[in-house]
């Protein structure tokens, strides 16, 4: 039997030993040390030696583990892209799941001529209402996001047809113009038993970019917030005033005590509702001071320690959860993988609803011919963001985002409203911030870019830019003015010599050198980032059987499906070489990796 004295209990485990063959040395000495006498055959073949590599093989994988699950509670070293989004989540950065494209279509529309055969008859000049569909060659869907009126006064309007015996116009032709974004609606109906606290609700598609509305049985509304703890939301309401043809809407204070925020991981989204019941709905928004304050024993005055923080807490529980009652949720979903069109590739209707006046007086042989005779195209592309984030570029923006604190003072806090702008407003795939040296106010230059159907670099749209505009004059100082410009496209080749080892086949080392680089130059590049020549020679020399790089030619692509941007790659390039000096406006792009980029084996 071991013996253990006093001596032999000072003896230290060694806490460092966390893999096999560490802790299968330790148990080893552990052995031969207190157990001298009883084990004594360390073959590797024997059932002890067994015994031992079990044992150091269950240390080893409990150390795995234990480091892997503490790695993926900080944001610096999680790699699951699920964990990174919940981390994200606590730093007050929401993901906002598939990004959404946006752009603007065309609608064409036949209307029959008035009685005097002068002008369009208005009473049969519909609203194509907000939500109805289109489509594009490629089958994507898309949502028109506002009321289209076809009596809008700058509408175009051109005779289309004229009664051969009179002379007169029969029809007329209407150009209107709307804004649509990417998707396709879904329903989703969920029965509610009886009351929960914190009801979590998961929605059943994948890519759901927008909550449209969350009704119960009852008709109630649910609002969305971004916390729990926000009770007011403010609300468009049309304004009926004199004032109403320069402000045609008014901002309207609602106290919402049903709501919901919305909860996503990579492909899946909740809805996470507060613990208050239906009988504890409240609609204070304020709370009354003589509820707030502590009793006070014969003084006159308050202090910061006066406020009893459980009474401004008691409010209304973070929101009603709902019970006893089905949920009807309208959701919006990014089905395609790209949800990009092409100019005039939106040429397809869908389920379209028309809103006229007052369809008891109207002829409905009338109206179906106006009806059929819609059509749509988009005279621009429509552009956005094709892929959500990786996840070591949602950990970038998450902590940009936690460090603007909502306020843009600082380049990197516009960088990062921008990225955060919600997904049903467009997608921004690159941006730039750089202040206005020519400008005599604090001017800011926003250089964005966007990618176009394949996923390849383009300028962002008009509705899109004037989206981010508006996003970004919410946040900004007000001495600050800024300008939404595109940025240019360098497009580039790579042409490289290497020299390989004696015995290897020059055919596999090229093919190796050339996967390498298009999966690096595959990524997209940031507006104004620096071309490191260095780079290329220190990926090329890693590659097995590669014995010298000799030379590395970068060369620009200005053919007619590149960029027209042109670009003097030696006139940017250091004295030394190590590097090619990009402009503040400029995005570099390798736009066809497959046939630009080509090696050769001297």
């Amino acid at each position: 039997m071991a013996k253990y004295d006093d001596e032999s209990a000072k003896v230290p485990i060694k806490y460092t030993a966390r893999d096999f063959a560490s802790i299968k040395a330790e148990l080893e000495d552990y052995i031969k040390r207190y157990y001298p006498d009883t084990y004594k055959d360390f073959n590797e073949a024997s059932f002890g030696a067994m015994m031992v590599d079990t044992v150091a093989y269950i240390g080893d994988m409990l150390s795995f583990y234990l480091d892997y699950s503490i790695n993926e509670m900080f944001m610096d070293t999680a790699l699951e892209y699920s964990n990174v989004v919940k981390l994200s989540r606590q730093m007050g950065y929401k993901f906002r799941g598939k990004p959404t494209s946006y752009g603007e279509v065309t609608l064409y529309c036949l209307i029959p001529a008035n009685s005097s055969g002068l002008g369009p008859d208005s009473a049969y000049m519909p609203i194509v209402r907000k939500g109805s569909q289109f489509f594009d060659t490629n089958g994507n869907s898309f949502l028109l996001s506002e009321d289209v009126d076809i009596s809008y006064s700058k509408n175009e309007t051109v005779v289309a047809a004229v009664d051969d015996a009179t002379g007169l116009p029969t029809q007329y032709a209407v150009k209107a113009h709307g804004q649509i974004i990417s998707g396709q609606l879904a329903r989703q109906v969920t029965k509610i038993g009886a009351f929960q606290k914190f009801r979590r609700i998961r929605l059943n598609g994948s890519n759901i970019a927008e909550i449209l509305s969350v009704r119960d049985t009852e008709g109630r509304d649910y609002h969305e917030v971004e916390y729990l703890s926000q009770n007011v939301v403010y609300k468009e309401v049309p304004n009926r005033g004199a004032n109403s043809d320069t402000v045609p809407s008014v901002m309207k204070a609602v106290t919402v005590p049903r709501r919901y925020v919305v909860e996503r991981d990579k492909t899946v989204t909740f809805l996470q509702f507060g613990y208050g019941s239906e009988n504890a709905v409240t609609t204070e928004t304020v709370a009354e001071p003589s509820k707030v304050v502590l009793n006070l024993n014969a003084r006159d005055y308050v202090t910061d320690t006066n406020f009893d923080p459980t009474n401004i807490l008691k409010a209304d529980k973070f929101g009603v959860a709902p019970s006893n009652t089905n949920l009807t949720v309208i959701y919006r979903v990014n089905n395609s993988s790209n949800a990009n069109a092409a100019a005039g590739a939106i040429v397809q209707k869908g389920s379209v609803t028309l809103k006229f006046s007052n369809t008891s007086t109207l002829d409905r042989g009338k109206m179906a011919a106006v009806k059929k005779s819609l059509e749509v195209t988009n005279d621009a592309p429509v552009r956005g963001d094709v892929a959500i984030p990786s996840a070591a570029e949602l950990k970038r923006r998450t902590i940009d985002h936690f460090a603007t604190q909502g306020r843009a003072v600082t380049a990197q806090d516009y960088k990062s409203l921008v990225y955060a702008m919600p997904p049903q407003f467009g997608a921004i795939t690159r941006c730039k911030p750089v202040q206005d040296v020519d400008s005599f106010k604090r001017n800011i230059n926003m250089f964005i870019i966007s990618e176009d159907a394949d996923g390849r670099l383009t300028a962002a749209n008009t509705p899109l830019k004037n989206n981010l505009k508006t996003w970004l004059n919410q946040n900004r100082m007000i001495n600050d003015t800024i300008d939404v410009l595109d940025a240019k496209i360098v497009n580039f080749g790579v042409h490289y010599t290497i020299v390989t080892e004696a015995g290897a086949n020059r055919y596999e080392v090229v093919d190796l050198c050339n996967r390498l680089l298009r999966r690096r130059y595959a990524k997209v590049h940031d507006i104004g980032e620096p071309f490191h020549m260095t780079e290329l020679f220190s990926l090329l020399g890693r590659v097995d059987g590669v014995a010298d790089v000799v030379d590395v030619v970068v060369e620009p692509k200005t053919s007619s499906k590149y960029s027209s941007t042109s670009f003097d790659f030696d006139d940017q390039k250091t004295a030394d070489g190590r590097f090619i000096v990009v402009p503040d406006n400029v995005v570099m792009e390798c736009k066809y990796p497959i046939d630009d980029i080509k090696g050769t084996v001297k």
